[in-house]
């Protein structure tokens, strides 16, 4: 059973914060006002979360989980958006992937008895899924924007000579979808050799065994790949159409979210 930690000790803690807003100060990185304002911030939000999960561990799994789903998923799903401003209908789509993969886990989950429908384990596993799959849709609309604002050019020309839309964005969608996965690729290269794993850590520092632990890992890992890899593909593939006008005709979308 791993040791409470004080409050005296959590507050030292923000000597740390201390070293990396100093080194911002001294190269002028302008950064100081961000981590300070992150690490408050960060802190505050998990105890908050910490308060929401005691009392939503309190109530019946039917009520506290959709409850907690449903909040993971707004948030995420706005927080991603904010990644494709200025793609017409791209806040829904989010959302349609992001449930979509959250129910497809989920009932793999359940159905091979993997975990228990109760809040302890549905939402700490979902939270990992939802947040990983979030990062994967914002990388792939971030890099999806910047790919077609630098290839309008040759995306013209290409449709010019006849390509249709889908062949003409093949080679970007490739790069884009590549793009997204490789983070997860590398990391399931040095899963357990270059880091124990969150969930593993925590696991084995409340007294599981680390056999168990490891299979609790093996679990969330393999299926945070796939719902990234799943999330990547699905926002790339359903989201390029609309780089495109009825007509067929190639649109621009700015950074400042006008098209």
């Amino acid at each position: 059973m791993a040791p409470e930690i004080s409050t005296t000790s959590m507050l030292f803690l923000l000597v740390f914060v201390l070293i990396p807003v100093s080194l911002s100060y001294m190269y002028a990185l302008n950064l100081s006002g961000s981590i300070t304002w992150s690490s408050f911030r960060g802190a505050a939000q998990l105890f908050l979360i910490g308060y929401l999960l005691t009392f939503l561990f309190e109530l019946p799994p039917l009520v506290g989980i959709p409850i907690m789903l449903t909040v993971m998923i707004t948030v995420a799903g706005f927080h991603a958006a904010k990644k494709g401003k200025g793609i017409p209908g791209v806040i829904l789509l989010i959302f349609g992937i992001l449930v979509t993969v959250e129910v497809v886990v989920l009932s793999m989950w359940l159905g091979f008895g993997m975990i228990e429908f109760n809040p302890e384990q549905v939402i700490p596993m979902s939270g990992m899924v939802i947040g990983n799959s979030m990062v994967a849709i914002g990388l792939a609309l971030e890099r999806m924007k910047s790919e077609f604002n630098e290839n309008h050019s040759r995306l013209l020309a290409a449709l010019s000579l006849g390509a249709t839309p889908k062949e003409a964005t093949q080679p970007i969608i490739k790069r884009i979808v590549r793009a997204a996965m490789i983070p997860n690729v590398d990391g399931l290269k040095t899963i357990g050799l270059v880091q124990l794993p969150g969930m593993m850590t925590g696991l084995i520092l409340a007294g599981v065994s680390p056999h168990l632990a490891i299979r609790y890992q093996i679990v969330i890992s393999l299926s945070i790949f796939v719902a990234v890899s799943v999330s990547a593909m699905l926002v790339t593939v359903l989201t390029y159409r609309r780089f495109f006008n009825k007509n067929l005709q190639l649109t621009r979308v700015e950074n400042d979210g006008s098209v």
